[in-house]
């Protein structure tokens, strides 16, 4: 079978359960992974036939795709920030929305503790809560290199999968596994920074299968009566444990920004801001 004829068959076989655009971009994903090509090799090399073992190879990840696990459960990994993360069942697939948070945090670190007599990397700690996969400190770390980097998580399987992404990319991150509904420390930091579990219960109904199926749950959802117990917690601890000037940063529920904001406002914090990503949604926040 051609290159171009194996592009066809995905998109065909993928029909059901995604559009057309969604099913080249499994397909490109798929074919660079296994034939180490890139999606514009893959148009000049549609007339190319595929070898036995990598069509066997690619007609394995389709079946895969067709019961809906997601590609990056498929491929063990995912991009992000330009690097790539072992993923499994245990951690969320890191998504797009979360590149914008690390990016938010990375700039204003950079200008903040990079410059005259603020010339204090060094001493600059960043604390990541529900760490999941380890792509936010992982990041954050190898772009703030001097930067003291702590990650929490209440699951031992997924600081396990964090600690093999820090060792495979390289950084050195604290690791902590614990509750941050009853986490306490007396350690101080500059940043804290969190994507809790958001999604409510009744937001499961719009959530596609490949999602409530192979994505941790324990990572995902909160119940409708109480959405922001996460944030409130991880509030309470900001109050606590950011030094003077600290802050604090978020990813967020598209639809609870304004809640979260004056949440954030009742617990006395200044200087909020609540940004939109690049879909236009409410996405993120910022405290001090």
């Amino acid at each position: 079978m051609k290159i171009g004829e194996l592009a066809e068959h995905y998109e065909l076989e993928l029909e059901p359960l995604y559009d057309s655009n969604e099913a080249k971009a499994l397909f490109s994903i798929a074919a660079e992974k296994v034939l180490a090509l890139s999606s514009g090799k893959l148009i000049m090399q549609k007339n190319i036939d595929i070898s036995f073992i990598n069509l066997q190879k690619l007609l394995s990840i389709l079946n895969d795709l067709q019961i809906g696990k997601p590609i990056q459960h498929i491929l063990e990994e995912a991009h992000f920030y330009g690097s790539i993360f072992s993923v499994n069942e245990h951690v969320l697939i890191p998504r797009p929305e979360t590149e914008e948070l690390v990016d938010w945090i990375i700039s204003v670190c950079s200008a903040q503790f990079s410059v005259n007599s603020f010339n204090k990397q060094s001493e600059v700690s960043i604390l990541d809560i529900g760490t999941g996969s380890g792509c936010i400190p992982i990041t954050i770390k190898k772009h703030l290199p001097k930067a003291e980097v702590s990650a929490l998580d209440v699951s031992v399987h997924a600081i396990a999968v964090a600690k093999q992404n820090a060792e495979q990319l390289g950084v050195k991150i604290k690791f902590i596994e614990a509750d941050i509904l009853t986490f306490k420390c007396e350690e101080k930091f500059d940043v804290i920074v969190s994507n809790p579990p958001y999604i409510r219960d009744l937001e499961k109904a719009d959530m596609h299968n490949n999602v409530l199926i192979y994505e941790p749950h324990l990572a995902l959802f909160v119940r409708d009566e109480n959405p922001l117990i996460f944030y409130k917690a991880i509030a309470d601890f900001a109050i606590k444990n950011l030094k003077p000037n600290g802050q604090l940063y978020f990813e967020i529920n598209e639809y609870l920004g304004n809640e979260t904001v004056e949440m954030l406002v009742a617990k006395g914090f200044i200087d909020i801001e609540l940004r939109q990503d690049m879909q236009g949604k409410d996405r993120m926040v910022r405290a001090g």
